[in-house]
């Protein structure tokens, strides 16, 4: 409707998983940009989290035992990157130049177990959640960016390399809290 930058503060349901960071039952934030790249998506988030950290009169915000500064400067990394550092998996090498996921050979790379019928998503959840979340976010924000395009249902293919997508995740700690693209 011409609206260049619009907003929502909204209760959300899902019928899904309950567990200690995951809830049926909760607020989301939700905001468009229209004509802006992603990184001004990411720099708004960050300036977001550090905004809610003043408000909530502290500079750090602490998750099971982990601080996270928002204002110190941001780790980035790109999925690739967190899954080789922390996971010892070349991801992209699990993804063909079209794009497409080959399950085989992500399993046969994966130092977590998986059951027989479980997708190439399934495996990269279980990599991530157990293997590379719990080492993000380390006394700041971490950027997780670049994520596969399999795995970025909306949002646009790298220019650079069809394999990943304009899509990031931001931690605090070990504890995602905004996704976007």
């Amino acid at each position: 409707a011409g609206e260049e930058r619009i907003f929502t503060l909204g209760h959300v349901w899902r019928n899904r998983e309950r567990t200690p960071t995951h809830a049926p039952e909760f607020t989301m934030l939700e905001w468009y940009r229209a004509q802006e790249n992603y990184e001004a998506v990411i720099a708004d988030t960050l300036a977001l989290v550090q905004l809610a950290a003043c408000t909530a009169g502290t500079r750090l915000f602490r998750w099971r035992g982990r601080e996270s500064d928002p204002d110190a400067s941001p780790q980035w990394l790109t999925v690739n990157e967190a899954f080789k550092a922390h996971a010892g998996v070349d991801l992209l090498s699990t993804i063909r130049a079209d794009g497409t996921a080959d399950r085989e050979m992500l399993a046969s790379l994966s130092p977590v177990a998986f059951g027989k019928d479980d997708s190439w998503s399934d495996i990269f959840s279980r990599i991530l959640s157990e293997k590379v979340e719990p080492e993000l976010g380390n006394g700041r924000v971490t950027v997780l960016h670049e994520y596969p395009s399999v795995e970025a249902a909306l949002a646009r293919c790298s220019a650079r390399d069809l394999r990943v997508a304009e899509r990031f995740e931001l931690y605090l700690g070990p504890l995602e809290v905004a996704n976007g693209y």
